[in-house]
């Protein structure tokens, strides 16, 4: 992966709504996006997710075998029908503690590349913990890049609406992501998980499809004063979640009828990132939303009705809001591979721009 030229990339992302594996390519320098390529996802089925959901916060250890299983032969199975030069493997986070025990994906990365025959790079965020960083999120040198892609002109935010949500606010007038000013990044609260959580305890479904079970019901205002009344939006970013740091959420809405507790919830995944807007440098011109929360008709009126700025999905602007976190890790791959950073002071607080990951090769290659 020396040398400067455009590198063909595989980046997968199975994310902490587990929903499954999206498998993107980009074709970049690590820089630069050239081009952006073919795209596919695999559905993880309920057995499999139900083996997931099982060890949520666990640590490395033993128990794992069956979840490990469960996240290699995914990861294997969407690769198939790709040649890349390089793939970016994030694994599934279980645990995300960088204050404390630090930040954990399944997944083992070298015996996937034994595996597939192509490099790999994965375990993206330890080093960014072990430096004192967030680990998270690490989307926001992409998205950098997508906002000079786009050509825009004007400070921009990119709003991920996956398990948790997150937002990169970014100055495209800057050259480069590792300029002064250029990106403020951070997580806004819970988006999807705790909706999706209570979906399957309350139907036994995986998540509020179209958002047709808030639709039916009223947001209880008391409980969401609670919800924001939460010390993390008052913490000044960079600043991280675990998916399970809001639990409380399901305590809040627990005496509400489900169409009002969807209702609820939703809202509070909204009042979020009204709060997170406070802590950007100035008003975005747009905001532009990927993940799976775009998908929710209720959500997006929500965050129209919050925010003083158009609210838009990034097809609006000819990318793809299913697949933009795993042309991420694509992009971020080949920055790692090149010895590029792919962190700073204010996309995860660690203290000097960074690089992580580990970059696995199959044996007998140079």
């Amino acid at each position: 992966m020396k040398g400067t030229g455009m590198v063909k990339a595989i980046g997968l992302m199975s994310g902490t709504s587990l929903d499954g594996v999206d498998a993107a390519e980009v074709v970049t320098d690590g820089e630069t996006i050239d081009a952006f390529g073919s795209s596919t996802y695999r559905s993880y089925s309920n057995e499999e997710r139900a083996v997931l959901r099982g060890v949520l916060g666990r640590w490395p250890g033993n128990g794992l075998e069956q979840a490990l299983a469960v996240v290699q032969d995914a990861h294997i199975e969407v690769l198939s029908g790709f040649a890349p030069d390089l793939i970016g493997f994030h694994g599934q986070t279980l645990a995300h503690e960088p204050r404390g025990r630090g930040t954990h994906q399944l997944g083992d990365g070298a015996a996937l590349a034994q595996q597939v025959g192509a490099p790999v790079v994965w375990d993206f965020r330890t080093n960014d913990v072990q430096l004192g960083g967030e680990g998270a999120p690490l989307a926001p040198f992409f998205h950098f890049a997508c906002a000079k892609s786009i050509k825009a002109d004007t400070p921009i935010a990119f709003l991920n609406l996956g398990g948790v949500g997150n937002i990169t606010w970014i100055d495209p007038s800057k050259s480069k992501a590792e300029d002064a000013g250029s990106l403020l990044a951070f997580d806004t609260g819970p988006a999807n998980a705790p909706i999706n959580d209570l979906m399957q305890v309350r139907r036994g479904l995986s998540y509020d499809k179209d958002g047709a079970l808030a639709k039916k019901g009223q947001v209880e205002t008391g409980a969401l004063e609670l919800f924001l009344s939460e010390t993390y939006f008052g913490r000044i970013p960079p600043k991280s979640l675990d998916r399970n740091d809001f639990s409380i959420m399901l305590e809040l809405v627990r005496e509400l009828s489900d169409a009002d507790a969807a209702a609820t919830m939703t809202a509070m995944s909204a009042a979020a990132v009204m709060q997170a807007m406070e802590h950007c440098p100035s008003l975005p011109a747009r905001v532009l939303v990927c993940g799976g929360g775009r998908h929710n008709p209720v959500m997006m009126h929500m965050l129209r009705e919050a925010l003083d700025c158009p609210v838009d999905p990034v097809e609006d602007v000819g990318l793809d809001g299913d697949m933009l976190e795993a042309q991420a890790f694509a992009y971020l791959a080949v920055r790692v591979a090149r010895g590029l950073p792919t962190s700073g002071p204010s996309t995860t607080g660690v203290s000097a721009h960074v690089g992580g990951g580990i970059l696995s090769k199959p044996s007998g290659t140079d």
